[in-house]
């Protein structure tokens, strides 16, 4: 089963620097039928202006996905970790017992990225910070596994939740497939381009939120580079 959510039906706020666009209820947007998917619970596709970014502020019992669309994030916390993020590439932030961090767009063009947050298997783990490169070639007409709460997923990043992040670069005309599961939820959003899921068009930016479906297939309508986040079927 797919529920479709249209870009236009987001959420949306511009702070000038920052133009954010919200999957589900978020800081001053709220809508009671978009609070969380399963563990998943906050979905924001931000747009940041060159020089500009988060400022230091503090998380807690959160895993914090950033998969990076267009140019660059640099990311530094309390725990002494600095680095930068590029495009098609994905960091994890653990925030655990506590951490403090900042994300600035110190480059010279505008920063797109999604940010993604799901809940923990549980509070109180050591907060931690980790990126890496996942070359779109190496995704090409196929789902890989970016950040995981499963051990066998070693070549993930890891997170700790019962979860999977995941992305795909598809090419017009081709199918996919995941094997999601009746008893998990998905939710997927492309990046660029536009798909078919069970009938249902979804276009750039889109969210598609996935359940009942034991087999996961998505049609490229044309090149498509796509971001689904697997779940735990949570209330």
């Amino acid at each position: 089963m797919i529920e479709l959510r249209p870009f236009a039906s987001l959420g949306h706020a511009n702070h000038g620097w920052l133009d954010a666009n919200h999957h589900f209820s978020f800081a001053n947007y709220y809508d009671p039928q978009r609070t969380h998917w399963g563990d998943l619970r906050v979905w924001n596709d931000d747009t940041i202006a060159a020089g500009t970014g988060f400022g230091k502020h503090p998380h807690k019992n959160m895993e914090i996905i950033t998969y990076v669309r267009e140019g660059a994030i640099t990311h530094e916390d309390s725990l002494g970790n600095k680095g930068r993020t590029e495009a098609g590439d994905v960091q994890v932030m653990s925030a655990g017992t506590g951490v403090f961090h900042s994300e600035h767009n110190l480059e010279d063009t505008t920063t797109r990225l999604f940010q993604i947050w799901i809940l923990p298997n549980r509070n109180g783990h050591a907060p931690s910070w980790g990126t890496r490169s996942f070359p779109k070639g190496e995704r090409s007409n196929q789902f890989t596994i970016l950040a995981s709460g499963f051990e066998q997923d070693t070549d993930a990043l890891r997170i700790h939740a019962d979860a999977r992040v995941i992305g795909a670069t598809i090419r017009k005309g081709e199918t996919i497939e995941y094997p999601l599961g009746e008893q998990r939820l998905g939710y997927l959003v492309p990046a660029t381009g536009s798909v078919e899921i069970e009938g249902t068009h979804v276009q750039t930016r889109d969210g598609a939120a996935i359940s009942q479906t034991k087999i996961l297939k998505v049609r490229a309508l044309e090149d498509a580079e796509v971001v689904l986040v697997d779940t735990a079927y949570n209330v």
